[in-house]
């Protein structure tokens, strides 16, 4: 067994995660499998499949194989999984298809005017409310978040605050504070953190 400790890049608390490299668990039949996501500086991510229930850990020690360290979110993977305490590990990977990836954003062509609207929406924005995820798609890069105790218009979320607000993966009913701003398309969530900060 083989012990790796993860911790976000700012803030957060330290997750520890076991990751089992020499597992005597049978293994399953292999699945074939999208990238739900990859964090490539903690390591890890995971796959969704419509062969089995829940989601599947990848960790980069099983890409090394095929010369990676990590994959891109949408990518297909077909791999062969066991059954832990903590859910489906891959074990190991027998094909990486990055041809099914999304399509990743070239963060350096954001025109200067894009820049300046999130700064100006981030001055525009309230203080932190309390806000509960209606739905959020990870492989789709957004999703929506409700006023609590409010009723009107949903609160677009994009990937890029959830990831700057260092949260993992948003599940539906979960309790948020947001910095809320209107925007020329509705409202946005500039900024997220945990409602037990």
């Amino acid at each position: 067994m083989v012990r790796t400790a993860l911790q976000p890049a700012v803030g957060g608390n330290q997750a520890v995660m076991e990751i089992d490299e020499t597992s005597d668990e049978p293994e399953m039949e292999a699945i074939v499998g999208r990238v739900k996501w990859f964090d490539a500086t903690r390591g890890f991510g995971f796959l969704v499949s419509e062969q089995v229930d829940g989601d599947v850990l990848l960790h980069f020690s099983v890409l090394r194989e095929h010369g990676r360290r990590s994959v891109p979110e949408g990518a297909t993977v077909e791999c062969v999984p066991v059954r832990l305490d903590r859910g489906l590990q891959a074990k190991k990977v027998i094909s990486i298809d990055t041809s099914t990836a999304l399509p990743q954003p070239v963060r350096s062509s954001m025109p200067a005017s894009e820049r300046a609207d999130r700064k100006a929406l981030a001055e525009s924005a309230g203080e932190f409310e309390p806000v509960e995820v209606k739905w959020f798609n990870r492989v789709r890069g957004y999703g929506f978040v409700n006023r609590i105790d409010a009723t009107g218009e949903d609160v677009f979320v994009h990937m890029e605050t959830v990831r700057q607000s260092h949260l993992g993966d948003l599940q539906p009913g979960q309790r948020l504070e947001a910095r809320i701003a209107s925007s020329g398309k509705g409202l946005t969530a500039i900024e997220l953190r945990s409602a037990e900060h």
